[in-house]
């Protein structure tokens, strides 16, 4: 099962990644339009159809699709200024407490966004963009990406009272 989920973490991290390609290749090739659209004038003028909007689109994906694969790998910010201060048994205690917290904060956020999702998919919500897009489908990313970070929290309570020990290590050093 760690296994299965550490793939889970690493997909949904590649997601994010993808997602942050994306954008930069749209960006870079409506730049590369414009410029065509300069030195050769107004015949030579085009645009990518809605391409913020897809920009913007790719960067709810990957801001929400990374929530998970960043827990697991302690990259979130942390108040380490108190935490160091505490001894071992008050980090093990701050740790479960801000895990349980979190863990009960993304499960009501995926409630809200699952709702917010169905209302969008009942109503046929359309983006207002050239190219309209059913609002349901970009908010469908946010809602599995919040519902990874529940799992995802969920996972690293458990890990952690099993472990009786704080699990989450900062992946990155001052």
């Amino acid at each position: 099962m760690r296994r299965l989920l550490d793939q889970v973490y690493l997909l949904s991290g590649g997601i994010a990644a993808v997602s942050i390609l994306a954008i930069c290749l749209l960006v870079t090739a409506q730049v590369g339009l414009n410029v065509l659209a300069r030195l050769g004038g107004p015949s030579l003028s085009y645009t990518i159809p809605s391409y913020a909007d897809f920009a913007g689109y790719f960067l709810a994906t990957a801001s929400f699709m990374a929530l998970a694969h960043t827990l697991r790998h302690g990259s979130h910010i942390r108040v380490n200024l108190v935490l160091t201060r505490l001894p071992a048994r008050g980090q093990w205690a701050a740790e479960i407490v801000a895990l349980a917290l979190g863990f009960v904060a993304s499960v009501y956020a995926v409630w809200f966004a699952t709702s917010l999702m169905l209302e969008s998919l009942h109503y046929d919500d359309m983006s207002t963009g050239i190219v309209a897009i059913p609002i349901w489908i970009p908010q469908c990313t946010m809602v599995v990406g919040l519902g990874l970070l529940a799992l995802a929290f969920l996972d690293t309570l458990i890990e952690s009272i099993r472990a009786k020990r704080p699990v989450l290590v900062d992946d990155v050093s001052e």
